[in-house]
């Protein structure tokens, strides 16, 4: 089988996109997605995801993580999925779609896609951290220089240890640049290595930095190893609402990729 696609990129966040109205592409080749996804025997990505027909709204976005097993929800990969999807006809500026945690509204400013996540209402403290969910599991921890920091090493021991263990979580290091900036690196479960950008992570590191009063600004610009994002946010009694991930979404080659 013979399928087209779509390699995109959100600050260095890259995917491969492939069109699935027709359900012909086999989910549940597991080991065939992972090929895909790797760097030296693929076409190489952080994740996969296929653009669905819905029922209730534009489309269905489906997302794999690189391991070729289907994930929670990526936020960089939902803004590159939003633009692919105006690309097909599939939406217009203001879109509303489905994943796996429900429904999304986005929207095109200018060349950028801004997202809208779900309200935040509740999260834990850890030992000099915080976790919380925006779609996906965030572990945050603030140090005084992200780039001392052996993302690769650290983050994989914190990802799949105590109280994680086999399901793992997203792991953020965070420094605070000043009042309105934040530089996240990011190590990613379903990846296993640190990514040059997570969409979900600098929203949690955001969030979590007000949470924890580091800043009071309710937008703030966010640094990452692939490039620039904005993350807003509305805080409320309860947590936190209207919160929107803002960035590019950028194509980079389409292909044809036979799956034997």
């Amino acid at each position: 089988m013979i399928f087209s696609f779509v390699k995109y990129q959100g600050t260095g966040n890259d995917f491969v996109i492939i069109e699935n109205r027709d359900k012909q592409f086999p989910i549940e080749n597991h080991s065939a997605i992972a090929q895909i996804c790797h760097r030296n025997f693929g076409i190489g990505s952080d994740g996969f995801i296929l653009i669905e027909s819905d029922d209730t709204s534009d489309f269905y976005m489906r997302y794999f993580n690189a391991d070729g097993r289907e994930g929670s929800l990526c936020g960089n990969g939902s803004r590159c999925a939003v633009h692919f999807a105006k690309s097909l006809g599939l939406t217009t500026e203001k879109v509303v779609f489905r994943t796996s945690d429900g429904l999304h509204k986005a929207q095109f400013i200018a060349e950028e896609v801004a997202l809208e996540l779900h309200v935040l209402s509740q999260w834990e403290e850890r030992e000099d951290a915080l976790f919380l969910d925006t779609g996906s599991p965030h572990h945050v921890v603030f140090v005084t220089d992200v780039n001392a920091v052996d993302v690769a090493a650290k983050g994989a021991e914190i990802a799949h240890g105590a109280p994680y263990f086999s399901d793992g979580t997203n792991v953020n290091f965070v420094q605070l640049i000043d009042e309105n900036t934040l530089h996240v690196r990011t190590y990613e479960r379903g990846v296993e290595a640190e990514t040059l950008s997570c969409g979900t992570g600098v929203t949690a590191a955001a969030l979590a930095a007000h949470i924890s009063e580091k800043t009071t600004a309710e937008k703030i610009q966010i640094q990452t190893c692939g490039g620039n994002l904005n993350v807003s946010f509305f805080p409320t009694a309860n947590g936190y609402e209207s919160i929107v991930l803002q960035g590019p979404a950028t194509p980079v080659f389409t292909g044809n990729w036979e799956i034997n």
